[in-house]
């Protein structure tokens, strides 16, 4: 990018910086029932009822601009800014369909192939605040498979690979595309085994929505985890060991809904299938201890296994 060009780029990003810290400053100021409504869009679950709308939202001019300026600009510092500006006022659902109709979503999308670690983070996050609209999801979808190499390629535990489990965590609600992630199935996996209980929670997040769908139950039953038992102990975190028990449950209730379909010889003995099957010793006993645990939701999802 020659000088000239480029302050006139930086000279805009002050003058949209400004404009968008202005509507931040807005969306701030509508109290709040308005902060409580962001961030019940941000974590929710997408489905056909969308976000409560904000009277405090940027218009359309404004959106178009800030897209322009990702588009005009080779400055890491301006591109995080303006994909932060984006995923914020992607909190509510007027928004989210704005940027979809302005090509919002690809060019927010092309930033993943960036080189800029920081700037492939905010890139992620605005998706995932933009993936909480079904019809964003149908566009969004092209960019699973690299999502997920950005999962598998990023620092452990890192904000970057936390970004992108979040995303997939979005795009596996429903089984619509699970088959883009399979390949990734052996990362999560090691994810699961190596991660803090930060990134355990997030990748069991994805896991859980992946094994509710008989389809995939084939290809983790026959992953290698060989420390998946370590997740079954009255000492883990709560939150880990429900999704786990919630991952068991499903897999089970899969084999189980096969009638005998599943031949032991498909799976070698360190598999999933091998963990949970009803053979499993080690896996009855983890189950029979939790069953003591304080925690009466743990200890339902003891039962829900048990009796399948």
């Amino acid at each position: 990018m020659g000088e000239p060009r480029g302050a006139a780029v930086r000279a805009a990003a002050i003058v949209l910086g400004a404009g968008a810290c202005y509507c931040l400053w807005r969306l701030a100021a509508g109290g709040r029932r308005g902060q409580r409504a962001a961030a019940g869009a941000a974590r929710g679950p997408p489905s056909d009822n969308s976000p409560p709308v904000s009277t405090h939202i940027m218009d359309a001019d404004a959106l178009q601009k800030l897209i322009h300026l990702l588009q005009a600009t080779d400055d890491p510092l301006i591109q995080e800014q303006v994909l932060i500006t984006l995923g914020n006022s992607a909190a509510f659902s007027v928004n989210q369909d704005i940027i979809r109709n302005l090509d919002g979503l690809s060019i927010i999308g092309g930033m993943l192939s960036d080189c800029i670690p920081k700037v492939k983070e905010k890139a992620l996050n605005a998706l995932n605040n933009l993936s909480m609209n079904i019809k964003n999801q149908e566009e969004i979808q092209v960019y699973i498979m690299q999502v997920c190499r950005n999962v598998e390629s990023a620092p452990l535990n890192s904000e970057l690979q936390l970004a992108g489990l979040r995303l997939l965590t979005n795009m596996s609600v429903t089984s619509d595309y699970h088959h883009k992630m399979v390949n990734s199935i052996p990362c999560f996996l090691h994810l699961l085994a190596e991660g803090t209980e930060r990134t355990q929670i997030q990748v069991l997040k994805v896991l859980v929505n992946l094994s509710a769908n008989p389809a995939m139950a084939r290809h983790l039953l026959r992953a290698q985890v060989p420390s998946l038992l370590l997740l079954f102990d009255n000492c883990v975190n709560r939150d880990i060991l429900l999704r786990a028990l919630a991952f068991a449950a499903n897999l089970k209730k899969t084999m189980n809904d096969e009638d005998g379909t599943m031949i032991q010889d498909q799976y070698s003995e360190g598999s999933i299938f091998f963990t949970f099957c009803r053979d499993s010793t080690q896996f009855a006993q983890k189950l029979a201890s939790l069953l003591h645990h304080p925690d009466t939701e743990v200890k339902e999802q003891v039962v829900r296994i048990l009796i399948q």
